[in-house]
């Protein structure tokens, strides 16, 4: 298979399986016909809302990289925009007027992972030196740009010109296709309760087979782990220790679990935890990844993954009516080159 970005493609992916130039991955695979399979699981007519308030989990013990977001008046004629009476510009006239800006770190709550969140070193162009590339061989500091150090990040202003793009792989070109489609929600909570347990594949299978849940090509698969609840209860003060070790992860160290969202065809996958998957991931002889999953899903794949999700009420309206499937619509932000989003899913059973 040839390409102009690599000769050589990672095991297990589907590298230039969609185009030489795709950058969607397996988004692909919602068809017109998926959009219609979900439509038809519309029986009651009502919809929840999946994203946690943008303030949550709330602070920085979750993660000390990611802050919640911060809200500013704007200015009007050099004086703040809040509260502002027009009169003050317009004499006589009444409006009074409030306009604002927000400082947002794009994947601090609900959120997508772009096709640039992660990528790995790897050998495409078969020279024997692994250099870092992402999706179907988009280059760092070709395709993937960003400042070369944290004095040229920007990191001081607000309005100063961007310093990174995600470039092809941006968040923007998943927005573009409206995320709608045929979701699936497998209740790992109901099984495993409110515990830290690593799933793989064995116990996952045994899941979806004890609920007789199906999951088809071009389906969205969702993961209700009650974790996302959690982060709800302890109102933007979250307990990083309880947190840790509450609900189920992911093992992305097994391979048979990564042969299944291989072979199952899903179109993207999401869970209501923090990564999806555990994180770091248990310990295996390097070279390797911390976060095999995400490796194997956003650089080997292309499945983008949704994180932080609220899932309880929706589980719970599900299993009480024996369902499992839902129409899902989860556009992120239209942000040209960001490499992760906000998202407010909406679930429509």
């Amino acid at each position: 298979m040839q390409n102009p970005r690599w000769v050589r493609r990672p095991e297990g992916s589907n590298w230039g399986e969609f185009g030489p130039d795709d950058n969607l991955g397996r988004l692909n695979l919602i068809t017109p016909e998926k959009v219609r399979a979900g439509v038809a699981e519309v029986v009651e007519g009502r919809s929840f809302c999946l994203r946690l308030p943008l303030d949550l989990p709330g602070g920085t013990a979750l993660n000390p990289n990611r802050f919640p977001p911060v809200l500013r008046p704007n200015l009007r004629a050099g004086q703040v925009n809040f509260n502002f009476g027009m009169d003050r510009l317009h004499p006589g006239h009444t409006d009074v007027l409030c306009d604002d800006l927000a400082v947002l770190h794009l994947q601090y709550s609900t959120q997508w992972d772009s096709l640039a969140h992660a990528g790995s070193m790897f050998d495409a162009d078969g020279d024997g030196v692994p250099e870092p590339v992402f999706y179907n061989g988009f280059r760092a500091d070709e395709h993937v740009l960003g400042p070369s150090g944290v004095d040229d990040a920007g990191t001081a202003s607000l309005h100063d010109r961007s310093t990174s793009t995600a470039g092809p792989l941006g968040i923007d070109h998943m927005a573009r296709t409206a995320v709608q489609g045929r979701a699936v929600l497998i209740d790992l909570r109901a099984h495993l309760g409110d515990e830290r347990t690593l799933v793989g594949y064995q116990q996952l299978a045994e899941i979806i087979a004890a609920d007789r849940i199906v999951v088809e090509e071009g389906d969205i698969v969702c993961l209700h782990t009650g974790f996302a609840e959690q982060v709800v209860a302890m109102a933007g003060d979250p307990d990083p220790e309880v947190l840790h070790g509450s609900g189920a992860v992911l093992n992305g160290r097994d391979p048979d679990l990564l042969r299944w969202i291989t072979d199952s065809g899903l179109a993207a996958l999401v869970a209501d935890n923090y990564a999806v998957e555990a994180f770091p991931a248990p310990e295996a002889p390097v070279p390797n990844a911390v976060l095999p999953l995400h490796e194997h899903c956003l650089f080997k794949l292309g499945v983008h993954l949704g994180e932080l999700w609220r899932l309880t009420p929706l589980a719970e309206h599900l299993r009480a009516r024996g369902r499992s499937r839902f129409l899902l619509t989860a556009p992120p932000l239209n942000l040209p080159g960001a490499a992760g989003s906000p998202v407010t899913p909406v679930a429509t059973v």
